[in-house]
């Protein structure tokens, strides 16, 4: 058994385990940094504490509790925030090889920066890129800005909603022949791997079942790396 992935997740997944920021945002409450992802789907399994995850789409705000055992998932374009209760611990599941934590993000920084793509870095920058050990008053500080960001879209309606996706979108722009690449060798590869085999077993062909391989990775390659919304432990890239 390898100690390393040499096959993908199942279906190009990420994984990752987050301890969410226990630290009171400007509007009083304790939590993460909303933002949402332009192509992803994120989903949540607490496993330890309580809180919520705030959501905004286009059909408004929602606020669903998180307690042990719960599974909740959302779409590209929902703007998140998650909230801390106490001790709330999520092990988080990323589309796409994790690429909601490696650029399909977008905090909601107040409309002024995210027009300037440079105020934008600067503000969204931690140091280190934010590795184990990076001054974590710093994720905090962009947390603070991004609610306040937040707390404007909530009270804006659909049109504040609209221009933030559109702003969204023009950040991120530059970023997406990078996206296709990881698509391609994780996600789209698994999709097409299960065509292959259906193929292949529809012939008759058991060949892909004489390669199967059991892989295993003992502990997370970092513990409490800067994430978006708390302090993530993370496993190598699949693939």
């Amino acid at each position: 058994m390898s100690n390393r992935f040499a096959a993908p997740l199942p279906g190009g997944i990420g994984v990752s385990r987050l301890r969410v920021y226990d630290t009171v945002a400007p509007d009083g409450l304790v939590g993460g940094t909303p933002h949402l992802h332009l192509c992803c789907t994120e989903g949540y399994l607490v496993t330890d504490g309580e809180g919520a995850v705030q959501t905004l789409t286009t059909a408004g705000f929602r606020e669903t509790p998180l307690r042990p055992g719960a599974v909740v998932w959302f779409e590209p374009g929902t703007v998140h925030r998650l909230i801390n209760g106490g001790g709330l611990t999520i092990v988080v599941l990323m589309q796409n090889s994790g690429l909601p934590e490696a650029g399909d993000a977008v905090l909601t920084f107040p409309p002024d920066v995210l027009a300037d793509p440079a105020a934008y870095a600067a503000a969204a920058a931690l140091p280190d890129g934010g590795a184990p050990g990076a001054d974590v008053r710093c994720a905090y500080r962009r947390r603070d800005l991004a609610v306040t960001g937040f707390q404007a879209l909530r009270s804006g309606g659909p049109a504040a909603l609209a221009a933030f996706h559109a702003a969204a979108i023009a950040l991120r722009q530059p970023l997406l022949a990078r996206w296709r690449q990881r698509w391609e060798a994780g996600a789209g590869r698994a999709a097409a791997g299960t065509g292959e085999q259906l193929d292949a077993l529809e012939r008759g062909d058991p060949g892909h079942l004489g390669e199967a391989g059991v892989y295993a990775v003992d502990e997370p390659i970092e513990r409490g790396r800067l994430g978006m919304c708390g302090l993530l432990d993370t496993y190598p890239a699949a693939g």
